[in-house]
């Protein structure tokens, strides 16, 4: 029996799917990368019967980055990277060694269906899992076609079944155009980043942000909320009068008329305007109009406009928006979130999903109403040959979805009947009046069907007071007329609504890279979210933005992103080359590199306006091992020491906090070391700052702490302190933290892993003997006599922490607390499995770790 194997983009995905094409007649397992499960069951597949597997990847399994020592920003002008540096394709995410899963379960397989989703990053992820899965394939017989790509818009029974009988092939040219994105921003974006990262971090000291980076999409985001801060920073006010006048109508209610003029900005001309028309006594009838309008229903949703709704509306930010449609998709709720559409095929079967929504309390009487009366057909709206409009698909209750979950799929859901709804009809009646020689009006609405609004009430046509009835010469007596003084006010903060429409108007990213661009500028500290979900450009935001119009004004507006967004889509569409395109593109972008390095000054002088030199920043904090005047320790992101006599600074550790250690000096040199910690939960060790960016041993790396330091006899180096391997990593080694006492901990100088022991011993230290069972540093022990939990009133013990029964009801395994989940104290693998290579001094080996001891400790440590 020939064997199908199917991948989809995610794991749940993947059992949706399965259970619909194997009606639940299936079974699953996990996948050897513990992240992916695979579903299998029998069933028929191009007239004969087939075993099939289905499985999933977990987003993007490759990703492309430069090779070697090109990811070394001191070692790589930045200019290189536009030609010279090599690129590569990498795992995206190497702990799922998601190439070996594919082949593991993608060998000896006769056909594949990809179910990756339906869009340009879909298309690119069908190559990447081809390139992993083909070459362990069974051969096809002649010209037999073994490779199908599934086309769906919705996790629904119907939907995945009419995909399944309609195979097609991926689009070579669609994922052409996403690499060929993927290196531009590469690219360009890392030279930039690594050119003017290192430039003005190494010159100021609180710009406070880790990264001063440059996106192609990124910058002419942050353009737009500049230019809105310049405008109001620029606009000044301007004073205008406005006459208004009020006439009675009824019994002790009057009615407010605006001026025809609307308003003048010279108050002597205003005056005069006052003056001749409060000499009239009564305002006269010159007409009365009557006309019924209508309210449009809104079209159907897209992305971009689920987005903008969702900001402005629901308090939710782009990215928050995009992670909670996607779950909502992949649950089977909604059809698939990235869609630039807002037209529904003509055969598109609109009843289905308001059949679903019948027994809804909120909108069951609206649905049942349309169901039996019949739909309007949605307005036509733009079809952009991608997806179906964004559409609620099966019903669901808040307590399912949950919080931003519900408002979400509410909105939804609202907009879609609301598109299938009859407009709103109202009627409109206009009545001129003449007060004097000058014309004043006052208009009315009433509903006469509410349609759509019934469903979306927040669009509903405000009650306004009742007018009178009247006809033209009737004449009312005039209650009052004044001059009212008012000034023209600035444009507020863009809302990101309003980023949102611009960029979507400039072509500045996609429906699917928008909300990332607005979050990237966020997180580099360029922009903050006021109240209102307002974007506020930050100092640093500013002069960035100032800096590129001065240089080069190109770098920052949405110009020439537009037009290579335009050239990617040819690529796309099979009518561009994609080598040429990424040539041409590349050499724009290096030029304006050089112009831009050679110009940098021009920039600067914006940065010493806003910003304080290194020198100036920061506080005294440990003694440089050179001149040995104080360091002055820079706080603000990236944390750093800045020697100011030698013009020297040292990176630290981050997301943590730093102080001095003890006054202790590095034996090598005379730098004084400090202490990094991650908090009261998390794991601390200190360093020397030279050793930490300059490694003294070849074994060490750039970026490794004294827990990871192979020094043979410094007292604070992983030779003396290390205890034994991690029982979770591969390469880590759990070392004594010295600082801890009296709530003692040994920590992982690789993961997050913690063993807590000795809580209120007096006096914990690694002993220079081993454990005979599995080489780990014994440990000495010395408790306050008042707190020994030592049998018979003893308050000294040695043994192994691992091995020894009377300490392992003292230990206890944790995971550090950390302020970023990434943090590692370094990188890079070595060769000894325990505290450092050969042997320590007194000829102690390395500690090794036994298969089969690995259940015994993780029996106790748990």
């Amino acid at each position: 029996m020939k064997t199908v194997f199917m991948v989809a983009e995610k794991p749940s995905l993947a059992q949706s799917i399965a259970k619909i094409l194997s009606r639940g007649n299936m079974s699953s397992h996990k996948g050897l990368n513990g992240a992916c499960s695979v579903h299998e069951y029998t069933g028929s597949f191009i007239g004969q019967s087939v075993h099939f597997k289905m499985t999933s990847v977990c987003g993007h399994v490759m990703t492309l980055d430069f090779i070697g020592k090109y990811n070394n920003w001191d070692k790589v002008d930045p200019a290189e990277l536009f030609s010279k540096a090599p690129t590569e394709k990498k795992e995206a995410n190497p702990k799922l060694t998601m190439v070996k899963f594919l082949q593991v379960e993608g060998r000896g397989c006769d056909y594949i269906v990809l179910w990756l989703d339906c869009d340009k990053e879909g298309e690119n992820i069908c190559f990447e899992v081809l390139d992993a899965v083909l070459p362990v394939m069974n051969k096809p017989r002649g010209t037999e076609k073994t490779v199908y790509r599934a086309k769906f818009s919705s996790i629904t029974d119907t939907d995945i079944c009419n995909a399944m009988n309609s195979l097609g092939e991926p689009n070579r040219n669609e994922a052409l155009s996403v690499d060929a994105r993927q290196e531009l921003d590469l690219r360009i974006g890392c030279a930039f980043t690594r050119f003017q990262t290192k430039y003005f971090q190494g010159k100021y000291g609180n710009l406070d942000s880790s990264l001063i980076s440059f996106g192609p999409c990124q910058t002419p985001t942050l353009g737009f909320c500049v230019e809105r801060h310049d405008k109001i920073q620029s606009f000044k006010p301007e004073t205008y009068w406005v006459l208004q006048a009020k006439v009675n109508h009824e019994k002790e209610s009057s009615l407010t008329l605006e001026w025809d003029r609307v308003r003048v900005f010279d108050r002597e001309i205003a005056q005069m305007f006052l003056n001749i028309t409060k000499m009239a006594r009564e305002a006269k009838v010159e007409s009365v109009s009557k006309k019924e309008k209508a309210k449009q229903r809104p079209l159907a949703l897209n992305t971009v406009e689920m987005l903008r709704v969702a900001s402005a509306a629901l308090g939710m930010g782009p990215q928050h928006t995009m992670q909670i449609a996607e779950r909502l998709y992949t649950q089977g709720y909604i059809s698939y979130p990235r869609t630039e559409t807002t037209h529904y095929p003509e055969n598109f079967d609109l009843k289905e999903p308001l059949r679903q929504q019948t027994n809804n309390p909120y909108w069951a009487e609206t649905v049942k109403a349309l169901l039996s009366e019949g739909v309007n057909r949605p307005r036509k709206g733009h079809d952009a040959g991608d997806h179906p409009p964004i559409t609620p698909m099966r019903a669901a209750t808040e307590a399912e979805l949950g919080g931003d979950g519900w408002r979400l799929y509410e909105y939804i859901t609202r907009h879609f009947i609301a598109t299938v709804c009859a407009d709103c009809k109202y009627l409109q009646t206009t009545i001129s009046f003449i007060i004097g020689p000058e014309h004043f009006t006052c208009v009315g609405k009433m509903v006469i069907s509410p349609g759509f609004t019934e469903i979306m009430p927040w669009q509903s046509i405000p009650l306004e007071e009742s007018l009178p009835n009247c006809e033209k010469g009737d004449v009312f007596p005039v209650s009052e007329v004044k001059l009212l003084e008012k000034q023209t006010n600035p444009p507020d903060y863009l809302t990101e609504a309003e980023l949102i429409t611009l960029m979507e108007k400039h072509g500045i990213g996609t429906d699917a890279s928008i909300p990332v661009h607005i979050n990237n500028i966020c997180q580099r500290n360029y922009v903050t979210v006021e109240s209102g979900r307002r974007l506020k450009p930050t100092n640093l935001g500013i002069v960035l933005v100032h800096g590129y119009y001065k240089i080069d004004a190109e770098l920052v507006l949405p110009t020439i992103r537009s037009a290579v967004e335009k050239q990617l889509n040819l690529i796309a569409q099979g009518k561009a080359n994609y080598q040429q395109v990424l040539e041409h593109t590349l050499d724009i972008f290096k030029r304006k590199f050089h112009y831009f390095v050679d110009s940098i000054a021009g920039m600067d002088e914006l940065m010493e306006v806003s910003f304080s030199p290194l020198a100036a920043t920061g506080k005294p904090l440990s003694r440089c091992g050179k001149c040995h005047r104080f360091m002055k320790y820079i706080q603000a992101k990236p944390s750093r020491l800045h020697c100011s006599h030698c013009d020297e600074t040292y990176s630290l550790p981050q997301n943590g906090t730093i102080k001095l250690y003890k006054e202790l000096r590095c034996p090598l040199d005379d730098f004084e070391l400090v202490l990094w910690s991650s908090g009261s939960r998390g794991k601390s060790y200190p360093l020397c700052p030279y050793c930490y960016n300059h490694p003294p041993f070849r074994d060490m790396k750039k970026g490794m702490g004294c827990n990871e330091c192979t020094h043979p006899t410094c007292q604070h180096s992983l030779s003396m302190l290390g205890i034994g391997q991690c029982v979770e990593c591969e390469n880590g080694v759990l070392v004594l933290d010295p600082t801890s006492g009296p709530k003692w901990k040994m920590a992982c100088n690789k993961c997050n892993v913690i063993v807590h022991f000795f809580e209120n011993a007096h006096k914990v230290r690694v002993s220079p003997e081993t454990c005979e069972s599995c080489d780990a540093a014994l440990v000495d022990v010395d408790f306050n006599k008042a707190k020994s939990p030592l049998p018979g009133d003893e308050t000294q013990h040695s043994g192994c922490v691992f091995c020894d029964p009377v300490f392992q009801d003292l230990v206890e395994l944790k995971h550090a607390a950390t302020r970023h989940p990434m943090h590692r104290g370094g990188q890079g693998k070595r060769q000894g499995r325990g505290r450092g290579k050969g042997r320590r001094p007194g000829g102690r080996p390395n500690p090794k770790r036994p298969k089969d001891k690995m259940a015994a400790l993780a029996a106790y440590f748990v």
